[in-house]
């Protein structure tokens, strides 16, 4: 594996590193010993599938507070999602900054995400499968979200319609 450091301090852009033959390709998508050299959280707690019939679909933001707060590895395995962090973490030089990738099943990359971080996510491709490992099991009381579209933060999503849920859809500003 591969692992490029962002702008933000702790999120990590990883490339597989594809063993081809005849048969297709072999790669390592997780290994402890990796992400303890690189100081990144190797805890797997649980792991989660969304899947996401619509192009447009948009979850976000999402993370968790202490003494829950996860770390994510996510992978899109099927279709194209436009992923995006926001940096929470006060004392940050990019606190409140946000970042957007492009993850799909061609270009087969992962995000790790640290603690401290909101997460979210546009589908560019009807039928899009999202993979997602967890430091944390979910504790639905320490569960916070921020609205997607906060003027304070201002991530630019991608053009055209959103298939937003209710829940997502209350989430309150972002209060730094």
């Amino acid at each position: 594996m591969v692992f490029i450091e962002t702008k933000f301090k702790g999120l990590y852009l990883i490339r597989p590193e594809l063993l081809k033959d005849e048969r297709g390709y072999f790669a390592r998508t997780f290994c402890v010993n990796e992400f303890n050299s690189h100081g990144l959280n190797p805890n797997i707690a649980q792991c989660n599938v969304s899947f996401n019939e619509k192009k447009g679909t948009l979850r976000g933001m999402h993370y968790q507070i202490p003494p829950q707060a996860e770390a994510k590895l996510v992978r899109c395995t099927k279709g194209s999602i436009y992923d995006v962090v926001v940096d929470i973490r006060k004392g940050s030089s990019t606190y409140c900054k946000w970042l957007a990738f492009e993850l799909n099943e061609e270009n087969n990359e992962m995000l790790y995400i640290p603690e401290g971080f909101a997460h979210g996510f546009q589908t560019i491709k009807d039928d899009t499968e999202v993979f997602y490992q967890m430091s944390e099991f979910y504790a639905s009381e320490y569960a916070c979200g921020i609205r997607w579209n906060d003027p304070a933060i201002g991530i630019q999503w991608l053009e055209g319609e959103k298939f937003i849920s209710q829940r997502d859809l209350q989430f309150p500003d972002y209060t730094p």
